[in-house]
């Protein structure tokens, strides 16, 4: 079993007081919330230019010298892979969601979030595609966005060659796809070709989340009001594919 004990270097509210796990390792929830400063802890580096879509993205070293050699292996294929989202905090998830929340980000859909009245729907809405603060995988380092947020463009053209070269090769890597098609029954957030999760971190994450998350500790966002009714963990944090549990 992987065994990985995350640091967050801040003291846990009363909350989210560290706590010892079945699976040995012992989690701060307040990393695994996203309350701390990717560019300050020692488990995550910056990713380098020839390898994202900008400056200034971290992840975890593990999940990235992984991703860096499956860049190699796909770009001696002819095959480019560019990150374009890695860890974001609860901070930058926040101001994510918030804009769509009050509608100064229209969504992918084309509605305006805000003009939606029931808060719940609000949120249902949103969280097609986008996390909760605090209940992102992006939070912890081990997940990414690759080349495209747009499904269709991994539907034809070279965005289908990457696709489908991720598909046979990905899991080489240690990577696994969370958020594959619904009609087998997963719940939670719609289908992201684009997003990719390290998993011998991640999966020790998610069950770790199952058991010390509670929806009650989503909090200080607009719209956190709404977590318990909508059954966050159960529904979104555990509605990924069963890859994604599958330890390595």
């Amino acid at each position: 079993m992987m065994v990985y004990a995350c640091q967050s270097g801040q003291k846990p509210d009363n909350q989210s007081m560290s706590v010892e796990s079945p699976y040995e390792p012992t989690y701060d929830l307040n990393f695994l919330l996203g309350h701390f400063d990717p560019s300050d802890h020692p488990d995550f580096v910056e990713i380098q230019p020839k390898h994202s879509s900008r400056k200034g993205m971290y992840m975890q070293g593990k999940a990235y010298e992984s991703f860096r050699e499956m860049y190699e292996a796909a770009h001696k294929e002819g095959v480019e892979l560019t990150i374009i989202s890695a860890a974001r905090n609860f901070d930058y998830q926040k101001s994510i969601w918030e804009k769509k929340w009050f509608g100064k980000t229209t969504l992918s859909s084309g509605i305006n979030a805000s003009s939606i009245d029931s808060l719940s729907d609000r949120a249902k809405v949103i969280m097609k595609f986008s996390a909760m603060p605090g209940a992102s995988r992006h939070h912890w380092g081990t997940d990414i966005d690759i080349n495209s947020l747009s499904n269709t463009y991994f539907e034809k053209g070279q965005g289908k060659i990457e696709f489908e070269w991720l598909n046979e090769n990905a899991r080489k890597f240690g990577y696994c796809r969370p958020y594959t098609s619904k009609s087998a029954g997963r719940t939670g957030y719609e289908e992201e070709k684009w997003h990719w999760s390290y998993l011998p971190l991640s999966a020790v994450m998610t069950r770790d989340m199952e058991l010390l998350f509670r929806d009650s500790m989503l909090r200080d966002f607009a719209g956190s009001q709404v977590a318990e009714k909508l059954r966050i963990k159960s529904e979104y944090i555990l509605g990924i594919d069963s890859s994604c549990l599958e330890e390595i």
